[in-house]
């Protein structure tokens, strides 16, 4: 098959090359993008007077062919056109004549998939953003319902001191929310048109630039050619807030992972996110949190493959930069589905409230408590640390926890403890005094509750 810049070439490649080198696999992705960016181009096209509007007018039909077809699953695409630019070509100027070659005037492959890849994120992310709102939609739903629902806390996954579980879950809220603000902020440079800067160096046809990006619904053109067509920071901030965005889901997995166990059994999780053994009967295992546990890692690498790519090539566009897409398109798939069953997860999960309330009665978690009891009496907190610890090796000693331990052992070690020592040390107790700003206090959640509220609008 002759190709369309095949001119100045007199031998063709074997296929298995031709395979190599092309992008059509991965970049059919782009499709819809590609048609708009071209119905953008050529209406401009023909609001410039470069091409007739007979001329604009047929493209335009043979490119809501295209769409048409595209939508239906109906376009078949081949290796030997490489691409996504040169198989929608090919098939529109098998559609309306040749006047579809007309197209391409004053553009180029370089700045026509830069703005696919632009048009594609700038959906894309919205729509992630959705969904990052949804999942802290549903953190905030589950953790109204525990905001007096008690839990350990934990440090170097050690009991530490108890918490109210709205508390625990409303730090992925925080998160979540961070991370959408990076996202947000991103939109700013995704949301930049390449279009019209030609191969690296702009075109001789009097284009509109800013009518193409008005037309595509781009706030801003590119100020600089060469910068519009190598620019692919826009991928790697993606990349690098999709990272994040993982890794924070990657934490909650382990917790959702280790809450569920035997072990813990804080939280059941329900069939629909579960799966079983093929040996064991019994077994109900956490797959679903374990896979985006895992495909953490696949996030990461697509990061480190672009920035990879992207260190030594010169300016301005480089065959290598065609690695920019695949990581893009698996980021994307991976990232949406890992939100939505993170949030389909967390919405259907049981939180076991009985043994979370047996698991804060059974531990040292209180023992900050009684530290800070003896310094509200005068004593130094240094002081108070040692006393405290001195209580917990001699309940460790008899199998008592702090609770059961009776005053006149306390005392032993300290005569300002007083029998008020033991409402002190009552879990409900020690959360609902912690009403530092932002502490885990109930009147401190309840009020991150409804900052939370206001900031989902």
């Amino acid at each position: 098959m002759t190709k369309l810049w095949g001119g100045r070439f007199q031998k063709s490649a074997e296929s298995w090359v031709d395979e190599f080198g092309a992008s059509i696999g991965f970049d059919q992705q782009l499709v819809l993008e590609d048609i708009t960016g071209s119905v953008a181009h050529v209406t401009m096209l023909g609001k410039c007077g470069i091409l007739p509007q007979a001329d604009v007018t047929a493209i335009l039909a043979g490119l809501a062919t295209l769409q048409d077809k595209a939508v239906k699953g109906e376009l078949v695409f081949e290796v030997a056109n490489e691409d996504i630019h040169l198989n929608l070509e090919k098939m529109l100027i098998d559609e309306i004549g040749p006047v579809g070659g007309k197209l391409h005037t004053g553009r180029s492959r370089n700045d026509q998939v830069a703005t696919d890849m632009h048009l594609f994120l700038k959906n894309r992310v919205t729509e992630i953003i959705e969904l990052l709102t949804a999942f802290q939609q549903t953190i905030v739903a589950q953790a109204e319902q525990h905001v007096e629902t008690i839990a350990p806390g934990y440090t170097h996954l050690q009991r530490a001191q108890p918490i109210s579980f709205a508390h625990h879950l409303l730090t992925y809220f925080w998160m979540l929310e961070r991370d959408k603000a990076r996202f947000t902020e991103s939109l700013k440079r995704i949301d930049i048109s390449p279009l019209g800067a030609g191969a690296m160096a702009g075109t001789t046809f009097p284009i509109d630039r800013e009518l193409s990006a008005e037309l595509l619904g781009f706030s801003s053109v590119y100020a600089n050619s060469m910068d519009a067509v190598s620019d692919r920071d826009f991928i790697v901030e993606f990349l690098s807030n999709s990272s994040l965005v993982m890794a924070h889901l990657s934490r909650f997995a382990e917790e959702i992972i280790l809450w569920s166990t035997d072990e813990f059994k804080f939280i059941e999780l329900d069939d629909a996110f579960s799966t079983g053994s093929s040996i064991m009967p019994q077994k109900k295992n956490p797959d679903m949190a374990e896979l985006i546990r895992g495909k953490t890692g696949r996030v990461y690498g697509n990061l480190m493959g672009l920035l990879t790519v992207l260190k030594g090539t010169p300016l301005t566009y480089n065959k290598d930069m065609q690695e920019d897409k695949e990581g893009m398109f698996d980021t994307v798939h991976t990232l949406v589905g890992s939100l939505k069953i993170f949030e389909g997860m967390v919405r259907t999960m049981t939180v076991n409230t009985k043994r979370l309330h047996e698991a804060v009665h059974s531990d040292f978690s209180n023992a900050t408590e009684l530290a800070d009891y003896l310094a509200t009496k005068g004593m130094p907190f240094r002081e108070a640390h040692e006393v405290t610890g001195k209580l917990v090796f001699t309940c460790i000693q008899r199998g008592y926890y702090l609770l059961d331990l009776p005053l006149a052992d306390m005392q032993k070690e300290s005569a300002l403890i007083e029998a008020d020592v033991y409402d002190v040390l009552a879990p409900t107790a020690a959360v609902s005094r912690r009403n530092s700003l932002g502490g885990t206090g109930f009147t401190q959640v309840a009020a991150q509750l409804a900052q939370a509220k206001q900031l989902l609008g």
